[in-house]
């Protein structure tokens, strides 16, 4: 096992940046995708029960509407994933988009608790999810990346002296 170790400790793979790209690109393209989404008339009926149950985000519909809601999160999302995607040669606009990805999932990830119906009473309710809470529960995860992000693009920045 030690040699397995030392070979990987001296690869490419974990001595240069590849982790920190891969996990910039992987949240580009999530916010691409989810963004896309939320321009059609099928989403934003699907993000009724989120939106509505959200400590963070139900102002929205009161706001801009149903589809208005939708198109809100779709621009937010783009212009995240743009400032992520700008952030591989500007670390200053990558903080931006780190902060904005962060708001993001910490917008989802406060809804988990009020979902109504999110845990199975036949399970026992807590941690048995069910209905929309386990689509949420990867936000989770997001959220933990973008505060990632935003640690490695101020540590970076501060090195660079900006």
């Amino acid at each position: 096992m030690n040699s397995l170790v030392d070979r990987l400790a001296n690869s490419p793979l974990i001595k240069k940046d590849l982790d920190y790209h891969l996990v910039r690109a992987s949240m580009v393209l999530i916010f691409a995708f989810f963004g896309y989404q939320k321009w059609f008339d099928y989403e934003a009926q699907v993000l009724i029960p989120y939106i509505s149950n959200g400590p963070l985000i139900f102002w929205l519909y009161p706001v801009f509407g149903i589809q208005g809601a939708s198109w809100f999160l779709g621009v937010s999302e783009w212009l995240f994933g743009a400032l992520l995607f700008i952030g591989f040669w500007d670390k200053r606009v990558a903080v931006l988009g780190a902060l904005g990805s962060t708001a993001t999932f910490i917008g989802t990830v406060t809804i988990i608790p009020f979902m109504p119906n999110g845990w199975a009473e036949s399970a026992g309710g807590f941690p048995a999810m069910v209905g929309n809470v386990p689509f949420l529960m990867k936000d989770v995860v997001l959220l933990a990346v973008s505060l990632y992000l935003l640690k490695q693009d101020v540590v970076r920045l501060q090195a660079e002296g900006k």
